[in-house]
């Protein structure tokens, strides 16, 4: 890279804020205790760049069953919400102000392997036990779908005292299947009220097998439920139900319905609570075909929370590669995103066959960071 555009808004690049060391000669040394009493010295960046980013120990321990989430979501959408919808759940009971993030440590690759099996084929299988004998393929699905995905576990921990963190709160998310994909190669939708039912009876078993666990006895647990959409979707699933168990509570209690959805745009008309931003997108998108005509399509992907606009992330595909041209595409692609949405947190990925070709990330109210890559 030659050269580097950035303006404020940086921050909002990043995925999670405590996932780059600080390397300012400032940092805060303090000793872990872990669950089998042994202590080691951890690092607390100094740099927090959002207040609803948490701050990440170092150095950083990975998930005790990372890897899983590849083979057990349906798309990248979905793995990455999963563990991201979870961090907003999180902010509701352990403040980024006062908790540092960590990865889970609790439940380990073998351990999760058994939860995700059928209850026939591992007595601590949390999904249902296979179809009656002579079932057919189409009563086999209604009767012993596969509700439970994937599990996710996040820990939150807490200085006490001068120089020692400890665990405070664990965030679980259960990744639910809301279609039910049979080796015959059928399909089964799952009904919400089905998957909901399911999902709170499958959290009240893991956090008492949670409390079961040495040092877990009196930690504060988060559980959220994750709906996956379809091997085919292009937005992310949502969390749909969040509930909490205080400390040596062996269940969940005060289920929340979680008012989180992902819409494709431009949407479809009859999606009519989406139409203001849908009407803005399209004339966006008009502006674009208009000053580019060998542009091909442009994808928005808007989030809304509790009914209220989040953010938009835009998927911009060209088939131009000259340098030139690429950077009077961006330049007027910035001055678009200002115009058209400039109290709307934005991120627009340009990119070609040759891969990435630019960003642009507009935090509401700022000016934009634009980054031209390989120039």
């Amino acid at each position: 890279m030659k050269r580097i555009w950035v303006a404020p808004g940086l921050a909002a690049v990043l995925f999670l804020g405590g996932c780059l060391p600080s390397f300012a000669p400032e940092k805060d040394e303090v000793i872990q205790e872990n669950e089998e009493k042994a202590k080691e010295t951890v690092i607390i960046p100094d740099v927090q760049l959002k207040d609803e980013f948490y701050k990440t120990l170092i150095p950083f321990k990975q998930s005790a069953s990372r890897g899983m989430v590849v083979s057990n979501l349906h798309t990248k959408y979905d793995m990455k919400e999963v563990e991201q919808g979870l961090l907003r759940l999180s902010t509701r009971h352990f403040d980024p102000e006062k908790y540092f993030f960590q990865e889970g440590q609790y439940i380990d690759k073998e351990t999760a392997r058994k939860w995700l099996a059928r209850s026939s084929d591992n007595d601590q299988g949390l999904n249902p036990a296979g179809a009656s004998k002579g079932a057919s393929a189409e009563e086999a699905a209604e009767q012993a779908p596969i509700y439970l995905a994937h599990i996710v576990e996040q820990n939150y921990l807490q200085k006490s005292g001068e120089n020692n963190i400890r665990l405070s709160g664990i965030s679980i998310g259960l990744a639910l299947n809301s279609i039910y994909y049979a080796r015959d190669g059928s399909e089964t939708r799952i009904p919400d009220d089905k998957l909901q039912k399911e999902g709170m009876k499958m959290a009240d078993e893991i956090v008492s097998r949670l409390r079961a666990k040495e040092g877990l006895a009196d930690i504060p647990i988060v559980i959220g439920l994750f709906k996956q959409e379809s091997r085919s979707s292009i937005v992310p699933g949502t969390y749909f139900a969040t509930a909490y168990a205080d400390k040596g509570k062996t269940a969940a209690s005060g289920w929340k319905e979680v008012n989180e959805k992902y819409v494709t745009l431009p949407a479809p008309s009859s999606l009519t609570n989406y139409r203001d931003i849908n009407n803005t997108f399209s004339k966006f998108k008009q502006d674009i075909d208009k000053y580019f005509p060998s542009f091909v399509n442009v994808i928005g992907t808007a989030h809304f929370r509790d009914d209220e606009y989040e953010s938009l992330r835009i998927e911009v595909p060209i088939q131009f590669f000259g340098t030139s041209e690429t950077i009077g595409f961006t330049q007027y692609l910035t001055s678009l995103v200002k115009a058209y949405f400039p109290n709307i947190n934005v991120e627009v990925s340009i990119t070609s066959v040759n891969g990435p070709e630019a960003l642009i990330v507009k935090d509401s109210g700022e000016e934009p960071f634009v980054h031209i890559y390989g120039y």
